[in-house]
């Protein structure tokens, strides 16, 4: 299902009951706009209403690179309008903790580039794949800039402080094998084989009780929010609760069986 065009800074489809969503702007190397952010929200209002069939979202990119950062010559025209330019800031905000708060699991596959903004709408899914010849950085101290949807907070979470903070200071790139080993990517793949690779781990995931995975990813994310005894007893509050869905008997059932479960949720 196509529900895109190609003249839409973001194109969004359907294969199986993964939604996938695609920033298709390569001539600008993906940057972000209040319409691409916009295009994200809408993909997002699609995926997640009930009845929809998507388990799983992918995101990806046409072209060189994944994403280089902001739109700057949006930013340039926002700066004489202060009210503006705070709500370009909010609004990418809010898309992205969406991203991180959504029920589905986020999978996103990057090629080339992914600096600044880029980097900040990679740091918000939850499962990167990274063709080998992928780099990956924060270009902002170099311009006299700082992160504005995310990247001072979730970078430092995700790699450590001084790893963070030594991308923020020196603005260099780092390459694939170095992101796989700080966690800033999970999976480095043969570049040609990156769309493949991540459509078909989305596609396993589509699998999975989606009850399952939105729990699972709530009490990860939550867990890391606050302290580890907070996030021990929102375990043991979900815990009981969730062995009595209906997911879990088929689960159960489908072990005995030694069969493949089919989940309903």
């Amino acid at each position: 299902m196509q529900t895109g065009n190609q003249a839409s800074p973001v194109v969004v489809s359907r294969s199986g009951a993964v939604g996938i969503i695609e920033l298709a702007r390569p001539e600008k190397f993906n940057c972000l706009s209040m319409s691409v952010h916009e295009g994200i929200e809408a993909a997002l209002d699609e995926f997640e209403r009930p009845g929809s069939g998507v388990r799983a979202i992918l995101i990806r990119a046409q072209g060189k690179h994944f994403c280089t950062g902001a739109d700057l010559d949006e930013v340039k025209s926002l700066r004489g309008d202060p009210a503006s330019l705070k709500h370009f800031i909010a609004y990418g905000h809010g898309v992205l903790k969406r991203l991180e708060r959504s029920d589905l699991p986020v999978v996103a596959a990057c090629q080339g580039l992914a600096l600044a903004g880029g980097s900040e709408l990679m740091l918000a899914c939850d499962i990167i794949f990274a063709a080998k010849d992928a780099r990956f950085g924060d270009q902002h101290a170099q311009f006299g800039l700082i992160p504005g949807w995310g990247g001072s907070q979730r970078m430092p979470r995700i790699v450590g402080l001084r790893r963070g903070l030594d991308l923020f200071f020196s603005a260099r790139w780092i390459d694939a094998d170095t992101a796989g080993q700080w966690g800033l990517v999970n999976y480095v793949v043969e570049p040609e084989q990156l769309g493949e690779a991540a459509l078909a781990y989305c596609t396993k995931l589509a699998t999975r009780s989606r009850i399952g995975i939105a729990t699972m990813k709530r009490l990860a994310r939550q867990g890391m929010e606050g302290s580890s005894e907070a996030g021990l007893q929102l375990e043991e509050d979900l815990a009981s609760a969730a062995l009595l869905d209906d997911d879990v008997s088929e689960g159960l059932a489908a072990f005995e069986a030694r069969r493949t479960p089919v989940f309903k949720s």
